[in-house]
This record gives C-alpha cells, structure tokens and sequence, in this order.
C-alpha cells in the first residue's frame, strides 16, 4: 500500500485508548484515515504507549507517509 497525499485541509485525529492499541485496531484506524494519533496517557502505562508509537511509526514507513 502506498500513501496518497489527501486534498482536503481538514485533518481527522485519532484517540487511542486500551482498546485500539492493539496493531490490528491501529492498523484498522490508520487506514480508516486517520493523519494525527494523540495517545491517552490516562489509561495504560509508557511501555504500552512506546509500543503504539513503535507501530504507528512501522505502519507510515510500510504506506511512505513518513520518511525513512
């Protein structure tokens, strides 16, 4: 899958919580999408967060929406 820029100004931000920190939810919401993750740090602890950023990260450089 490759990353097509969008036309629209509007961006649409994802709040991740428990619930779509697993790859598969983060993979379903990137696709859906979403351009901005803002992480819940009420929920979880910083070794779950770095493992939704390591992810994020992985799935931008596999689409080329973030450089290598």
């Amino acid at each position: 899958m490759s990353f097509t820029p969008r036309r629209r100004k509007a961006k649409i931000i994802a709040t991740l919580g428990p619930s779509s920190q697993p790859a598969k939810s983060l993979k379903a919401v990137f696709e859906a999408g979403a351009d901005i993750f803002r992480l819940n740090m009420s929920h979880g602890d910083h070794g779950g967060k770095a493992e939704a950023i390591q992810t994020i990260r992985e799935l931008e450089r596999k689409t080329g929406k973030w450089p290598t």
